[in-house]
């Protein structure tokens, strides 16, 4: 098993692959926005730091996510492989992480791109639904995905609500920022030859079929 890093537009899945990725895999998935907040509530001196600077509403910076990244990556249930989700997401990233695996004599591994089209990325953010008691989703964009009544999760009847930032604005905002700052990795790791392109606009299930070919190289 090598180590994978999954590149997504928004709504593309990455989440949802990395869960059933660790859960069959039995890999780490890694997110630097857990590390940030895992540190931040050390009493250390990096994590004081840390928490000062989300207290402060500003972005930690490049060199400490890379610290945090580079020691995780270092423990032993590294050792076998993990999923990389939400990193790197700009080029300079993406050169600070091959310099670290080069530190670290960890081999670069699987980089796999989750296509979604823009259109079917925007409803699956739009029509989110989610149950306030016992977190079920719904999508009132989709039919298979609708809850047999309006407004009611089907599973324990309790309200459904729709997060605010979940409106086409937001999502514009967010697919912009991917194609300037992410896109350009695609040919990135294209050039290092270890990108495969997979899509993810059906459902979850050909998706995660489709990554393990990839991981598996062809041997399901």
């Amino acid at each position: 098993m090598q180590s994978i890093i999954l590149i997504a537009p928004p709504a593309a899945g990455k989440g949802t692959q990395s869960k059933l990725l660790t859960d069959k895999y039995n890999i780490p998935h890694i997110s630097t926005g857990d590390l940030l907040r895992k540190a931040s509530n050390d009493n250390t001196k990096i994590g004081l730091e840390i928490k000062d600077i989300m207290n402060k509403g500003l972005l930690v910076t490049d060199e400490i996510v890379l610290t945090l990244l580079k020691d995780r990556l270092k423990q032993d249930d590294c050792s076998k492989g993990y999923i990389l989700d939400g990193f790197p997401r700009n080029l300079d990233q993406a050169t600070a992480y091959l310099n670290i695996l080069a530190e670290i004599g960890k081999p670069l591994g699987d980089v796999i791109y989750l296509d979604i089209d823009y259109e079917t990325a925007r409803k699956r953010i739009v029509g989110r639904l989610s149950c306030t008691k016992c977190g079920a989703i719904y999508n009132d964009q989709f039919e298979d995905s609708k809850p047999l009544h309006f407004g009611t999760c089907d599973k324990c009847g309790s309200s459904l609500m729709k997060r605010a930032d979940d409106n086409d604005e937001t999502f514009k905002e967010r697919f912009n920022i991917y194609l300037k700052q992410t896109y350009p990795l695609l040919d990135f790791f294209t050039k290092k030859g270890c990108l495969y392109r997979i899509g993810s606009g059906i459902n979850k299930e050909r998706t995660f079929k489709e990554i393990e070919k990839i991981i598996n190289r062809g041997n399901l």
